[in-house]
């Protein structure tokens, strides 16, 4: 089983800290920037953590489950 990597998306002081840990840190503090991040994640991506603000503005395009986008989790407001 091939494991992808992790991305973060959400404002800087919300994922910076994530980088320790490996994770590919999307910094996007404005829905525009969220969107774009989303819609721009590279290739190999297996998890992608989200802010509850970013969740929010991405609405069903993570809420509606989908095999071939990678899995989300909402990180706690």
């Amino acid at each position: 089983m091939t494991v992808g990597t992790v991305a973060a998306i959400g404002t800087r002081t919300s994922v910076s800290g994530l980088a320790l840990a490996g994770v590919d840190v999307l910094v996007a503090e404005d829905p525009d920037a969220v969107r774009r991040a989303w819609q721009d994640l590279p290739g190999g991506i297996g998890l992608v953590i989200l802010t509850a603000s970013a969740a929010e503005v991405l609405g069903a395009a993570v809420t509606e489950p989908d095999p071939s986008r990678p899995l989300t989790v909402v990180m706690p407001g």
